[in-house]
């Protein structure tokens, strides 16, 4: 296969007789990266010199079957670098997949930031990756996680890494805790179980007893820690910055990324049955929607909060536990991404990219954030590991799009040949090159934000309120996000073996919400209230007050934040959504063309699921492509089930056990189902044997709880994307287990 042939997205393709895709801005980073691509395609076999090799199939031996010869240098080189092909694994954010793209920035950014890339129409290379935290490279896209959310922007004045997450708070205050979490929420050591999960003692251990963790156990406990896809994620920076306009003027900034998709999730039963489907559902969406023209994109916003107005809150802006409500400080969007292309080689690109918080432009600076502060050497330290020394910026993923120059020389793997005898500054002997730029001609300066106090380990107390924004977040969500929350901790808390871990956390949850507490306390057997003997923090003084834990009121934060709620701020539409058409030979041609065609137009993708693979005969002779058999795939990977008519495809479906679980896990699941004539019975017969409720009339078109049924294919095809545009119909939701 040609290379063009491999990269369709950066062309206006068609599909499923789509309306062409506008073609794509250039990517100055990947003609840059140009290179250093190797393409094999068409040419001979060559040694790592370029020395072409005439057998690859045997080893160099004295005689046919004597032993192998230490002189043969192309096996020694072959085992060498395949030996040597692993380079260590992130402790954290192991698992990932990543995309090219480019950020075009609307110009709103200037008023606050002399970054180059903020000014109005400036298109910036940028190269995203997203990633689970806890588990190893092997584990499952879904498990309950929190999601990196990191984006490499190739700036004209260097790379500025903005480094987050997709919740905008954290467990901890203090990066020197930092390692205390990790080996807390990682496999416990003696046996290395579990993976990428966090229901064990040690975690619950740990944040039970670091009470700053408890607003991000909600966020982890919610729906947040689920995303239906990566495409419908949010993204936030997670720390407070300072941006610095052309006169020098500091403000603090919090950096979110809002998806144009909006924010999605999919429900616990349906991550660990797709954990079982698919484990790479998250990065094998993300690379099949950019191969299709689906580009994933965000905008880039800013909550900004000037100099003066740092003390105004009743939450410290610079406690990475807390959020901005974005009722106090609204939104400004700067600019927007978009994803467009794959990456040619894992290994090269995603598994070689090093983020670095400490990467930013002038413009963009640092606060006192002792979370961020830490993460500054950490992350810089984390590549010199793992990437082998200091010159893991020259990796062709890594390499600025700006000139580097300066005297940092040699050093392992380094790339760059340095001329000159001047490797030192000031000198003469190299006409005093490099210079430095000051800060009136573009250099990068800190901005001089006054300090003093002594030298002491302490915290302050404006840190200390360790619950007020996890009870706003609960609050803020809606009554099927709670139970889910409720349902998380329950499962969660199960799982711990040790009684007093599940006490104490219990005490925890009666300062967030009484009822939760209650709730989740009544599923593991434990009496409440639960009374905890000294201060929940263990960082604070043994003799603190209670007192301690409360805000001191300013400017308050509100009892509730509706940005806080997915539900409440679904995005209505079918976009990029996946359809499963369940059907067999025996099918109405004339409905499964009705629903593609609707969802086509919608910017949907219909999908044939079948017991067979192939092709299936329509009852007109017509044939159709399979996309998947049945077997191999399931409900909770598509995001609506349609079943049209035809006599002999029904009847050979209700004899597929799978196929009837079909219909159950959609229906359980709260997702759009729609059916035309005799599928309309085979979904009612399916719901009975699952002993879920249906009654569902064919006479006339019409839609009862999300299940939209009709004598005909035309017909139906409207009101069911209406229903699916919805994502879920939550008054269908069910807690019984389904019986087949």
């Amino acid at each position: 296969m040609s290379k063009d042939a491999k990269q369709p997205s950066h062309k206006a393709v068609e599909i499923n007789n789509a309306p062409p895709i506008a073609e794509q801005p250039s990517n100055k980073k990947l003609d840059q990266l140009e290179p250093f691509t190797c393409d094999a395609d068409n040419q001979p076999l060559t040694s790592n010199q370029g020395v072409k090799v005439a057998d690859n199939q045997n080893s160099l031996k004295a005689g046919s079957r004597g032993p192998s010869l230490l002189e043969d240098h192309f096996l020694r080189e072959k085992i060498t670098s395949f030996d040597h092909e692993r380079i260590p694994e992130r402790v954290v954010h192991a698992r990932g997949v990543a995309a090219h793209g480019v950020f075009e920035s609307y110009g709103t950014g200037t008023a606050f930031s002399k970054a180059g890339f903020l000014a109005k129409g400036v298109k910036t290379p940028v190269f995203t990756r997203f990633s689970t935290v806890a588990g190893s490279r092997g584990s499952s896209d879904m498990a309950r996680d929190v999601r990196g959310f990191a984006v490499k922007f190739y700036t004209q004045e260097g790379v500025f890494d903005l480094v987050g997450n997709n919740m905008p708070v954290f467990f901890i205050q203090d990066a020197i805790k930092f390692p205390d979490l990790i080996h807390a929420v990682k496999p416990e050591p003696h046996n290395e179980i579990p993976q990428a999960a966090s229901a064990h003692d040690t975690f619950w251990d740990f944040v039970s007893l670091s009470t700053e963790a408890t607003h991000m156990i909600m966020w982890v406990m919610s729906d947040r820690a689920l995303p239906r896809s990566l495409r419908m994620m949010e993204g936030f920076g997670v720390h407070t910055f300072r941006l610095i306009d052309n006169k020098g003027v500091s403000r603090f900034v919090k950096f979110h990324w809002k998806p144009v998709l909006g924010a999605v999730s999919v429900l616990w039963d349906e991550a660990l049955k797709i954990s079982g489907k698919d484990p790479d559902f998250h990065r094998r969406d993300l690379f099949e929607s950019i191969e299709c023209g689906d580009f994933p994109e965000w905008e880039l916003g800013v909550q900004v909060i000037e100099e003066e107005d740092e003390f105004k809150f009743d939450f410290d802006l610079l406690d990475p536990t807390k959020l901005v409500p974005e009722e106090l400080v609204p939104i400004q969007m700067l600019g927007k991404m978009t994803l467009n292309r794959n990456v040619e080689n894992y290994f090269a690109e995603t598994e070689q990219v090093a983020f670095c918080i400490s990467h930013v432009v002038p413009g963009i600076d640092f606060t006192n954030d002792p979370l961020l502060q830490g993460r500054l050497f950490s992350y810089l330290d984390t590549q010199l590991k793992r990437l082998g020394g200091p010159n893991f910026h020259e990796l062709p993923i890594n390499k600025s799009l700006a000139p580097v120059r300066n005297n940092n020389r040699d050093g392992h793997m380094r790339q760059t040949v340095a001329a000159g005898i001047a490797s030192y500054e000031p000198n003469t002997t190299g006409g005093g090159c490099p210079f430095q730029s000051g800060a009136t001609k573009g250099g990068f300066t800190t901005f001089p934000a006054e300090t003093a106090g002594p030298k002491i380990r302490d915290r302050s107390k404006s840190f200390f309120d360790h619950f007020s924004q996890a009870t706003m977040f609960y609050n803020s969500q809606t009554d099927p996000e709670k139970e889910h929350i409720a349902a998380a901790l329950e499962f969660e808390l199960a799982k711990c073996e040790t009684p007093a871990i599940r006490e104490r956390m219990i005490g925890v949850l009666q300062h967030v919400d009484k009822d939760l507490a209650n709730a989740v306390a009544a599923e593991l057997g434990i009496q409440t209230p639960v009374k905890i003997d000294g201060p929940l923090n263990m960082q604070m003084p043994a003799d603190a007050d209670e007192k301690d834990y409360q805000p001191v009121t300013k400017k308050a934060q509100p009892a509730t934040s509706d940005a806080l709620s997915l539900i409440k701020n679904l995005k209505p539409g079918v976009v990029s959504r996946k359809v499963a058409i369940l059907a067999a030979d025996g099918f109405d041609a004339e409905d499964v063309k009705a629903i593609l065609k609707a969802l086509n137009a919608a910017g949907a993708h219909g999908k044939i699921v079948s017991p067979k693979a192939g092709m299936i005969k329509a009852t007109n002779g017509d044939q159709i492509k399979v996309d998947y058999r049945l077997r191999t795939v399931g409900s909770v990977l598509f995001d609506a089930l349609f079943i049209p008519g035809g006599k002999q495809s029904i009847d050979s479906l209700s004899k597929e056990a799978p196929a009837v679980l079909f219909v159950n896990e959609t229906y359980m699941h709260c997702k759009a189902i729609g059916g035309v004539a005799e599928g309309v019975d085979f979904i009612e017969n399916s719901l009975k044997k699952g002993g879920l409720p249906a009654k569902l009339p064919v006479d006339v078109m019409t839609a009862l709880n999300g299940v939209v049924t009709a004598s005909k294919g035309a017909s139906v095809a409207k009101p069911f994307i209406e229903v699916m545009s919805k994502h879920r119909i939550w008054d269908r939701a069910l807690k019984d287990e389904i019986v087949v």
